[in-house]
């Protein structure tokens, strides 16, 4: 896989080149500054699979990572994007995680030292698929008690988290050490009692964005305040 890497300390740069490589990919550029990779991407839009980025960067040294995998999903909707941070950006990271094409992963970098699952998790992306760190999750999610989630069970919210984290029912059933048929039915309810019909394209995206989103209304009303 051929990959654009953006990152602005030069040994955790190295670092990452080195293990991209080590697992078989290619680095087609790497750069230090948000600025520069939009630069780099607009450039040659075609050059790269993925692209991996930190979130606080120059020239602004705050979350401009962010902003410029935003402009590249502006650029082009599909391109895969992985974000790789050791913090969690909040208006940003909800706008990047609601865009409708998925093939977008939010990693912190502790995740860079499991170097089996930071593999995993970029092939992932480049599929297709959104993957995020299980803390991102947490602290993006804190549900509303009078909102859509409401008539979840306890259970059907732990299937619904994992969900988030970009897990198959199979690693879902996995974690939860019950079966994949049990898994099945939990989602199965998950979708009903949020209004997803067998007919609604992807139920599973729909479901986990009503989730972000939830937290999202709790905080506007008042009724949530700062993440965990």
């Amino acid at each position: 896989m051929r990959i654009l890497l953006a990152e602005d300390s030069a040994l955790l740069r190295e670092a990452l080149t080195a293990l991209l490589e080590r697992i078989g990919h290619e680095i087609v550029a790497s750069v230090s500054r948000a600025d520069d990779l939009v630069s780099q991407y607009e450039a040659d839009p075609h050059a790269a699979d993925l692209v991996l980025t930190d979130v606080r960067m120059p020239p602004g040294d705050g979350d401009d990572g962010l902003a410029a995998a935003l402009r590249i999903r502006v650029l082009n909707p599909t391109q895969p994007i992985v974000v790789l941070s050791q913090y969690v950006a909040d208006a940003y990271a909800r706008e990047l995680l609601s865009l409708p094409e998925g093939a977008i992963g939010y990693l912190l970098k502790d995740r860079v030292s499991r170097a089996r699952d930071f593999a995993v998790a970029i092939e992932r992306v480049a599929t297709g698929d959104t993957v995020l760190d299980p803390e991102v999750v947490q602290h993006l999610i804190r549900p509303r008690d009078d909102g859509p989630l409401a008539s979840l069970t306890a259970r059907e919210r732990e299937v619904l988290a994992l969900m988030a984290d970009g897990r198959s029912n199979a690693e879902i059933a996995q974690t939860l050490v019950v079966s994949d048929a049990t898994v099945g039915k939990h989602v199965s309810s998950v979708f009903a009692k949020l209004g997803f019909s067998p007919a609604d394209e992807n139920r599973r995206v729909r479901s986990v964005l009503t989730y972000l989103h939830s937290f999202d209304a709790s905080t506007r009303s008042g009724a949530g305040g700062t993440p965990p």
